[in-house]
């Protein structure tokens, strides 16, 4: 294929973590080829700086080497010409997250926007890319997978792979190595997913299953009609280590982390399925959020982000939307898949509004601000930042909660915010047989497309809850649909108000919480507990030796603090004060009247009763 853009990689050391790279450009710019290196990735809303891991870069045109000149912290250019040329550049790849590259002997992983550079100027024209095997042979059973089409390769192994442009190749990330392999049809659609890392006895039958569940009840959510989702293929990259949990969607795949822990094991043929793990809890909420943003980010996106620029950032404030809300729904499409009870729905809901509860800043920034500031402050949070600033993922998934059940009683369950989703996915999004009429949204036209779903006039709720810090009262919704909020009485704990963290052996203060016993004493985040009144506080197990010391105390004693801030000894006194750690609970209550439970049953689609 003459007119398009051509790459290899291919895993070069292995010890050393090089992907070796190179690029193949037919027709460059006369005046000199740019290339430039994105600086974030989107779905992760943060300059990274992806170039400061290319090793070395050098370029040949007409069988002579020329240096390409660099330009910026990203971008380089060769000289002047017009013979074709091929540009070659080593990538160091050790960052085992979802965001970059990461490549041992165990694996090897990447994005497109780590590794491969895009042509300025030509990113409309065909990318094809050449993945290559490690050269060593001990990796020959080595497979990829990954959702770019295949153009000269069998699938799940080395070969040539094409995708229509930049902005296509870039969105498939892919993974090589030995990995456990499942294929699933959900709605009549392939799904793979594909788990790295050693998960012993690991139970795929069952995570398989309960995928399925969730895929397609996702699925019918947008297309009632039509059960077709917007992509041919669709691929779960499942990295699973130690500990570690993440998640980044893309059009036709995500990348997952997860612990080793979280996914089930088999068990006994005569024994029943196990109970569902927290662990595993929250596997399949990942699982379901990222899969969610197929349709609601990577299709139905904020006009800002048609196209991508991702040289600089691109600010935003409809982050709450698209990542709160779709916190809201990664949960409850769980639940109406059936796999997550009444019950453990309302205990994971009570979890978020605990923390939630827990962050002063709600009561200082916005979540339409919060989106606005994710480039510095949610990407980048310090030990304030609970006091400063709020995640609009948790607190947005609370605000689309108190939306959906405002919009449930209001017109008497006639319409619900499922009516506002599907209207911009049928307004905003678009797939094989829908035009985008509109290629993003604006902040305005998001609040009024609630509106005009629904029929009702938000204004004051998307003033106060989105673009104000007003607290949700959400107590008196849960009531329509039979669920009590259990408000717990303050507690007499004895509590300096703070967060300890386990550091070298010592007991380190993560998190001061504004206007505590700590913050009124001046203790501060990074200090070293030494002692209580004379009593050394052990690390081994900070929280709980922490605990077992002021145990002994009551709310409104005295007591002295011996702590290192740096390598200067210090002493404060402190009054404690009562443990303020929020412990909301959520049950069903007395009023389990028919109307209630219908109304329950319309929320969920559970048969709870």
């Amino acid at each position: 294929m003459k007119n398009a853009i051509y790459y290899t990689i291919t895993p070069h050391d292995l010890a050393g973590h090089l992907f070796r790279v190179t690029v193949a450009v037919h027709s460059p710019d006369p005046d000199g080829q740019r290339f430039a290196l994105p600086a974030w990735i989107p779905g992760s809303y943060m300059i990274r700086e992806f170039a400061r891991n290319i090793v070395q870069i050098r370029a040949t045109a007409s069988q002579e080497d020329i240096l390409p000149e660099k330009l910026d912290k990203h971008t380089w250019r060769t000289p002047p010409g017009s013979a074709p040329l091929i540009l070659a550049y080593d990538v160091y790849a050790w960052d085992l997250s979802v965001r970059g590259a990461h490549l041992d002997q165990t694996h090897g992983f990447f994005n497109g926007t780590s590794v491969f550079l895009r042509v300025i100027g030509q990113e409309h024209l065909p990318h094809i890319v050449e993945i290559k095997k490690p050269a060593d042979p001990a990796y020959a059973n080595w497979q990829v997978a990954t959702s770019l089409p295949e153009l000269d390769a069998a699938r799940h192994e080395f070969g040539t792979y094409i995708a229509s442009g930049y902005d296509e190749l870039i969105d498939h990330p892919v993974e090589m190595g030995t990995f456990a392999l499942a294929v699933f049809d959900a709605c009549g659609i392939r799904h793979e997913i594909a788990i790295t890392g050693r998960v012993p006895n690991l139970d795929m039958d069952r995570v398989v299953s309960d995928l399925t569940r969730i895929c397609e009840t996702q699925i019918c959510f947008f297309e009632p009609e039509t059960e077709k989702p917007p992509m041919d293929r669709y691929v779960f990259l499942v990295m699973a280590i130690g500990n570690g949990y993440g998640g980044l969607e893309h059009r036709a795949s995500t990348a997952l982390l997860c612990a080793r822990s979280d996914l089930p094991a088999k068990m006994p043929s005569s024994e029943a399925l196990t109970p569902m793990s927290e662990g595993y809890q929250n596997f399949l909420g990942l699982c379901s959020h990222e899969y969610f943003h197929t349709w609601h980010v990577k299709r139905i996106r904020p006009a800002v982000f048609a196209p991508y620029d991702l040289q600089s950032e691109t600010y935003t404030r409809l982050l709450w939307l698209f990542e709160g809300f779709t916190s809201y729904y990664d949960d409850l499409m769980v639940v109406r898949s059936g796999l997550f009870d009444v019950s453990t729905y309302l205990q994971r809901i009570a979890r978020t509004i605990n923390n939630v509860k827990r962050a002063a800043g709600r009561k200082k920034q916005s979540i339409a601000e919060a989106s606005f500031d994710a480039w510095i402050k949610f990407y980048r949070q310090d030990e304030n930042a609970t006091n400063a600033q709020i995640n609009y993922y948790i607190k947005g998934s609370l605000v689309a909660l108190a939306l959906d059940l405002t919009i449930r009683i209001r017109t008497n369950g006639e319409k619900s915010l499922d009516d506002g989703m599907r209207l911009l996915w049928q307004r905003y999004g678009h797939n094989h047989e829908l035009e985008a009429r509109e290629k993003g949204i604006s902040d305005e036209k998001a609040e009024m497309i609630f509106e005009e779903a629904t029929g009702l006039d938000l204004k004051d709720f998307f003033r106060r809850y989105v673009h104000g810090t007003d607290e949700l009262q959400l107590g008196h919704l849960f009531e329509h649909f039979g669920v009590s909020e259990n408000q717990p009485a303050k507690r007499q704990k004895a509590s300096l108000n703070i967060r300890v963290v386990h550091a070298a052996g010592e007991c380190k203060i993560a998190n001061v919480y504004e206007g505590g016993a700590a913050h009124a004493a001046g203790l501060s985040a990074g200090d070293l507990l030494v002692a209580v009144d004379g009593i050394r506080v052990p690390g081994e197990s900070p929280s709980t030796s922490l605990d077992n010391l002021l145990s002994r105390y009551r709310v409104g004693d005295p007591v002295t603090i011996h702590a290192f801030r740096r390598d200067e000894l210090m002493v404060f006194k402190v009054t404690l004060a009562a443990d303020d750690t929020p412990l909301y609970t959520l049950s069903l209550s007395a009023d389990q009247t028919p109307p209630t439970i219908e109304a329950r049953r319309s929320w969920l689609k559970w048969e709870d009763v």
